[in-house]
């Protein structure tokens, strides 16, 4: 087993150091943030992710996970460093390295015996090739080390099981050395593993998720084409999800996607595609059909109530998706500040994100549960479909609400179940009842 690195005690970095501790491996998280490393080491955890909490204090307890702040103790004993620092998005699209520069000429600081450097966060491609000329650069010495890309596929509210039973592990490795290095590194997962060279993984993250972000923009089209002659979408998608070479996944229509990975990685990817001086147009195609489903959301509650000034929507659901509390560029900010310039009057609910929400969205009524949230309610406003709300007794929101009118932004009802109750509901691609 290894002596691991993870600098970065974010999402991807303390998802990602406590679960090859769970393999085997010794894993020091290092952060420069003082508060959040005594809050780790007290077993305490700052992102809401499943079965994180239970992992951390399993491998505390065997020794096998701790954390520091301190980049050169963790260093100088380990036989890999992974980078896992963000790269948040500035405002022309492109990705801000400068915390990943910094790591690098940490790094050559204290350099002192041969390690893999593993670059683990989302970065744009040749990132490792400057991670590489950065610590050449700083190193004071001819210390030998490898400079790999691995990038990362976790989903929120799953990226336990996504990172201990993987589709696939990228390895962009120069040399043999870290290829075989890497291969022991992640052996007890026994997933396949794709080795290529840095370039062609780094590619690899934005290519992956800026396709799935358009199957979702291009079942959002469908879906308005769908409303406009009556057809369903479901029914569209599902005939669509039977050939192997589509497949189901992600031909979900609703209200539009959001969190920080597809919407930054599909910005960053048009950015590298300008840079490197190509139009990819298809992209800004699926950035446009994001942005307007939205529209189309607030547009359905408007036809569904006409006038919203005054009236009273609930919305159920905040977070970007369910099982997590991520509201970072999350779908219901965009459609609560457009019901508001609207005049109408917003009551909220969301099993796990009002907290986080609390810091985005001002001016609105938190509810405690969702049943507080649909009393008086001119019309619910489903964005984010979350378990509690599929199994809500019906019945009883329908008795508190104003007015029994549902637009779903996720179409998680049956048509014929909604009319049977007496809702007037409105979906996405499907006729409304």
């Amino acid at each position: 087993m290894f002596n691991i690195s993870m600098i970065g005690t974010g999402y991807v970095g303390l998802v990602s150091g406590t679960c090859l501790a769970e393999i085997g491996h010794h894993v020091t998280c290092v952060d420069n943030q003082t508060q959040k490393i005594q809050m780790l080491k007290k077993g305490k955890i700052p992102i809401y992710e499943p079965g994180l909490e239970d992992l951390i204090h399993k491998n505390m307890k065997a020794k096998r996970l701790s954390f520091s702040t301190s980049i050169s103790e963790s260093i100088s004993t380990a036989d890999f460093v992974f980078i896992a620092v963000g790269t948040p998005p500035r405002s022309d699209g492109s990705a801000d390295l400068s915390y990943v520069e910094n790591v690098a000429r940490e790094i050559a600081t204290h350099l002192k015996k041969y390690i893999v450097i593993v670059e683990k966060s989302t970065v744009p491609v040749e990132t490792c090739e400057w991670i590489k000329k950065t610590i050449l650069r700083y190193h004071k010495g001819n210390t030998p080390f490898d400079v790999v890309s691995n990038p990362e596929f976790l989903r929120e509210g799953s990226a336990v099981n996504d990172f201990l039973r993987p589709d696939r592990i990228i390895v962009g490795a120069e040399s043999q050395k870290a290829r075989e290095l890497m291969q022991k590194l992640y052996g007890p997962l026994k997933s396949p593993m794709v080795f290529t060279d840095p370039k062609s993984s780094e590619l690899i993250k934005h290519a992956s998720n800026s396709f799935l972000a358009t199957k979702i923009s291009y079942i959002n089209a469908v879906a308005r084409l769908c409303e406009k002659v009556g057809a369903n979408v479901e029914e569209v998608a599902e005939g669509m999800g039977f050939d192997k070479r589509i497949a189901r996944s992600f031909l979900n229509a609703g209200c539009g996607f959001g969190g920080f990975c597809f919407p930054k990685d599909l910005e960053a990817f048009l950015w590298i595609s300008k840079k490197l001086g190509e139009d990819f147009h298809l992209l800004e195609s699926v950035k446009k059909i994001n942005e307007e489903q939205k529209i189309h959301f607030v547009h359905k509650i408007e036809q569904a109530l006409w006038i919203l000034q005054g009236k009273t929507i609930g919305l159920l659901g905040l977070a970007f998706k369910p099982n997590t509390d991520d509201m970072r560029l999350a779908p219901s900010i965009d459609i609560i500040h457009m019901l508001q310039e609207r005049g109408a009057r917003i009551q909220v609910y969301d099993p796990i994100a009002m907290p986080q929400a609390k810091k985005v969205l001002k001016n609105i009524k938190y509810c405690k549960s969702l049943y507080e949230v649909t009393k008086d309610a001119d019309c619910l406003a489903l964005v984010t479909d979350w378990d509690e709300f599929k199994e809500m007794d019906l019945k009883r929101v329908k008795s508190l609400m104003k007015h029994p009118t549902i637009v779903d932004g996720r179409n998680i009802f049956n048509l014929d179940r909604m009319k049977k109750l007496g809702f007037s509901y409105h979906s996405i691609g499907r006729k409304s009842v």
